[in-house]
């Protein structure tokens, strides 16, 4: 449906699905392969709850959700990935810039020790947890953040603001 409609992107494993529709991680590597087979690009988002980043697995969750997209895919030209950290959506609460830049830093360090050094070069690692105008500059100025995925605060006029931080990277 989506195609027919010249939608080209497509949001798959946000955490309100995983959360309210108790959709698993292989369950959404299996919808990202099959909307890329569809030929729709895909934004596949990944996170930890603050119960398993409490317990120090932010990393070990935030790989086996990218490793049940990996394990279906070979194609990563039309994926980008989208840290969400569940415990900051919605919340108001934020991860850090370095907290943000340590998950994005891992993630690019997984795919390439897992699918390739080219795929870990050129795929998109977003944030997209409760980015606003005040934290958005900061945010995108870090090295392995290429942007955001953006909630409420698309609705407000801080949205502007988010925009204009993408030439904190194309100026650094």
């Amino acid at each position: 449906m989506l195609v027919n409609l010249d939608i080209p992107w497509v949001i798959l494993g946000h955490s309100e699905r995983r959360a309210l529709l108790g959709e698993t991680s292989e369950f959404v590597g299996d919808k990202v392969a099959y909307a890329l087979a569809q030929g729709l690009k895909v934004i596949a988002c990944i996170g930890e709850t603050l119960e398993q980043r409490e317990a120090g697995s932010t990393v070990e969750v935030v790989a086996a959700q990218t490793k049940a997209i990996a394990d279906r895919i070979s194609n990563w030209t039309n994926v980008v990935l989208a840290y969400e950290p569940v415990w900051a959506i919605g919340t108001g609460k934020v991860a850090s810039p370095a907290q943000a830049q340590e998950v994005h830093f891992e993630l690019r360090k997984w795919l390439n020790k897992n699918v390739s050094a080219e795929v870990a070069a050129s795929t998109r690692i977003i944030y997209g947890g409760s980015v606003n105008g005040g934290n958005c500059k900061e945010l995108a100025g870090q090295p392995d953040v290429d942007g955001f995925l953006v909630g409420g605060a698309s609705l407000k006029p801080e949205f502007i603001d988010i925009i204009k931080s993408a030439e904190v990277k194309k100026n650094a």
